[in-house]
């Protein structure tokens, strides 16, 4: 094979562009092998362990000689009713395990499979930016196109101003895309919407014969009183919306890979389908083990946004106390921080600036779409300690700069 022929062997990998992350994590690893303590507040990786009794039972089941094999692709009935129980409980939505609800390898799994079942060549879905990645790569990767709509801009009603542009969008696109993606609270800008927001994008929808999915990964983590709404709330959201609902945040089990696509019966079968060729689901005792998370009392869930919101505090206020002035999210494991006006860095520059003199790891915003230049993304990731000693570094950091001005 020619070098030529083996280039067109891969043309979805030729799609994808270089990972932003990469240079940061490349030189936050180097800076670790020459002996730098790295505080690393890049990746939304949680750090606390799942509540003991729901790890006691994963050791339990995986002891039994009769759990090693092949699970199921859709998840076990169980773990199924599990979820739809726990939904009617935390959102008063009545679910059908058997044609309303699929266990997926992951959010992230799910999403990329489920727009593998969706998209056809030509086919394209509406996407917000800044995004997370998966969100505007995986319909890529299947094979169809993005339409990116701003999320918002500067000191904007998101419901207004999103929605204007995304029934823009869909007037101004031939053909029509076949669905919109959205997830609130918002990964990376951690903007938070209320009902209302979900029942003018519903009835969009059903108006123009397109899809919704929600991915609803920062359902758990919220602060301050904010209750995240579930698309599914929303009378007839059922007719054109599922939602992709995580364990790994609130519930701390993101190695653990348990997720779940809620909604309507159409879409999951679906998938359902589709994973039946590639997939034989989830390690049974980790399935198990969920069963038992979503019934256990919601304290549990409750406990590991109250960590978050403490961390969250530490950070806002200590980087407030020497000038730079960061929004209080109201959800997710993330502070969204706009660059100072006097900061004449793009983010990637000034992420590497925060490595190599505050020794503090964030996410650039160019990596999460156009529209996410000129912030950073900090995920509250750390102990409480070393989220102190962050934002000390930081501030060494800011005035070294002004010195250097």
């Amino acid at each position: 094979m020619t070098d030529r022929e083996m280039e067109w062997a891969f043309p979805r990998i030729k799609r994808l562009p270089p990972y932003v992350f990469a240079v940061v994590n490349e030189l936050k690893y180097r800076l670790r092998r020459e002996g730098e303590d790295i505080i690393d507040l890049g990746m939304g990786n949680p750090t606390s362990p799942p509540a003991p009794h729901i790890i006691e039972k994963l050791c339990e089941v995986a002891r039994r000689p009769n759990v090693h094999g092949y699970s199921a692709s859709r998840g076990i009935p169980r773990l199924r009713k599990a979820i739809c129980d726990f939904y009617e409980r935390r959102f008063g939505v009545k679910l059908d395990p058997e044609k309303e609800a699929i266990m997926t390898i992951g959010a992230k799994e799910g999403y990329s499979h489920l727009m593998l079942a969706m998209i056809t060549p030509g086919s394209s879905v509406i996407v917000p930016n800044p995004t997370y990645p998966i969100h505007y790569y995986a319909p890529i990767i299947a094979g169809g196109e993005v339409r990116s709509v701003p999320l918002m801009y500067r000191d904007e009603d998101p419901q207004e101003g999103f929605l204007r542009r995304v029934y823009q969008t869909v007037k101004e696109s031939m053909p029509k895309p076949i669905a919109i993606i959205v997830s609130f609270p918002h990964n990376p800008t951690t903007i938070c919407v209320e009902k209302d927001f979900f029942r003018d994008l519903v009835d969009f929808a059903r108006r123009e014969g397109i899809w919704i999915i929600h991915d609803f990964a920062y359902a758990d983590i919220s602060f301050d009183g904010y209750v995240p709404p579930s698309i599914l709330e929303i009378d007839s959201a059922k007719d054109v919306a599922v939602e992709l609902y995580s364990m790994s945040k609130g519930f701390s089990m993101a190695g653990w890979r348990l997720a779940f696509v809620v909604g309507n019966e159409r879409i999951i079968k679906n998938l359902a389908h589709l994973k039946s060729y590639l997939d034989y689901g989830v390690f049974t005792p980790i399935q198990v083990a969920g069963i038992i998370a979503l019934d256990s009392p919601y304290e549990i869930v409750k406990k590991n946004s109250d960590i978050y919101e403490k961390r969250r505090n530490i950070l806002v206020e200590g980087l407030r106390s020497f000038g730079w002035e960061v929004v209080k999210p109201k959800g997710t494991m993330f502070v969204w921080a706009k660059i100072p006006d006097h900061i004449e860095m793009g983010s990637l520059d000034f992420s590497m600036f925060l490595l190599r003199e505050a020794k503090v790891a964030v996410a650039p915003g160019i990596g999460f779409g156009d529209y996410g230049e000129g912030y950073v993304r900090f995920a509250l990731v750390e102990n409480e300690l070393r989220i102190r000693q962050a934002v000390r570094g930081i501030r060494r950091a800011f005035r070294k700069l002004q010195t250097a001005v």
